[in-house]
């Protein structure tokens, strides 16, 4: 094999594909920022305990290992930064009142998440502790919402959920871990005689309600078919309030529900939201309420966030317009040098076309030359 092919899934970038994943990334922490989120950078690696803790086996499995030359111990390279963002809040910010926080850098997956994926994203997120009223909860997807369409993306469906429901359905029954995960999978593919077995020798009102759980697909209709055939515990009550009062506060997106998609339930805690564009089987953004995220770090905290690839994004919408730029000829002329120099002080891309390449084609669209008039280098329409 040649020692330049890469591995399966990961790939270079090239300069058109490049520049657009960039202008996007600027524009979704600029985008951030006038919500008042701060920008942290957590490192790529760290120790294996303190990068998993409390994540799962889901993100154990997607996690690259090593061992740390100078201590010995293992460390993992980040599949999500999430728990990272979490550490940060629980351990050196410290504050006592609200955070906003978000981020934007590579993270490394084992495994691509689907045939197409890559399997170093470019992970954009955005995180609010400290406040577990739904208006932190509406922020966080009008956000993910005004960075989709600040990305260009204008067409979208909200998809909505609530970890609360099954957690309301299964007090008082008793399931083994491996049952739970079990139950947790079939919901999530909608597999019938599957929820029935694990959920066998349980009270016959639990497995109605489980098998009434996988019809609850749809429009805002589903909530009011959702109180008439599931049972009225608290934590049922209280997540289909929240996802009515989200649904109605969001604006014009369009809004479904698909109250048993359990995807990443051992993050979230409550609210959960999806978020898909025409043309793409898999979501743009997943987010939603995760307040246990900090507990492991000594600090549980009210949480909720979002976090997208920005490649993935990058590709779903067209590409951007080529940036303006002033043609200039290299020329041992000191003006000429100091009208390049005054332009590139002024935010002006000015490229200085080598000697014998005037045709070539660049990622800019000079639009302008600048030319010697009576002395004078002056910028001129081409």
């Amino acid at each position: 094999m040649s020692a330049w092919v890469l591995p399966d899934h990961i790939a270079d970038v090239l300069p058109s594909e490049a520049r657009q994943i960039e202008e996007i990334r600027r524009d979704l922490l600029d985008t951030a920022r006038s919500y008042g989120y701060e920008l942290v950078m957590p490192p790529l690696l760290e120790h294996l305990e303190s990068l998993l803790s409390g994540t799962g086996e889901a993100l154990d499995l997607q996690t690259f290992k090593l061992v740390d030359q100078l201590s010995g111990r293992t460390m993992g390279v980040r599949a999500d930064s999430t728990p990272q963002v979490a550490r940060i809040d629980a351990h050196l910010l410290n504050r006592q009142g609200v955070a906003r926080l978000c981020y934007c850098g590579p993270v490394l997956h084992t495994r691509p998440a689907g045939a197409q994926a890559t399997r170093e994203p470019l992970q954009f997120g955005a995180e609010i502790y400290g406040h577990s009223g739904l208006e932190a909860d509406l922020e966080s997807l009008t956000l993910a919402l005004d960075v989709l369409q600040t990305a260009g993306v204008s067409d979208v469906q909200v998809d909505m959920a609530d970890a609360r429901i099954v957690q309301g359905l299964l007090q008082g029954v008793s399931l083994s871990a491996a049952k739970s995960s079990a139950l947790h999978t079939a919901l999530i593919a909608k597999d019938a005689a599957e929820v029935a077995s694990v959920l066998q020798g349980a009270d016959a009102g639990i497995r109605q309600a489980f098998q009434n759980l996988l019809q609850l697909y749809g429009d805002a209709q589903v909530l009011h078919e959702a109180r008439k055939v599931l049972p009225t515990t608290p934590k049922v009550s209280e997540a289909l309030d929240a996802l009515e009062w989200l649904a109605a506060h969001i604006g014009a997106a369009p809004v479904s529900f698909d109250l048993a998609d359990l995807r990443g339930y051992a993050y979230y805690s409550g609210a959960q939201f999806s978020i898909y564009t025409p043309g793409l089987s898999e979501s743009l953004v997943r987010g939603g309420r995760y307040d246990e995220v900090g507990s492991v770090f000594g600090r549980k905290r009210p949480a909720v966030g979002f976090s997208l690839d920005i490649k993935t994004l990058a590709a779903a919408v067209a590409p951007r317009p080529l940036r303006a730029a002033v043609r200039a000829p290299w020329l041992e002329d000191a003006a000429l040098r100091e009208t390049v120099a005054q332009l590139r002080r002024q935010g002006e891309v000015v490229v200085r076309v080598l000697p014998g390449h005037e045709q070539e084609i660049d990622e800019f669209q000079c639009d302008r030359e600048l030319k010697l008039i009576d002395g004078q280098w002056l910028v001129r329409k081409i």
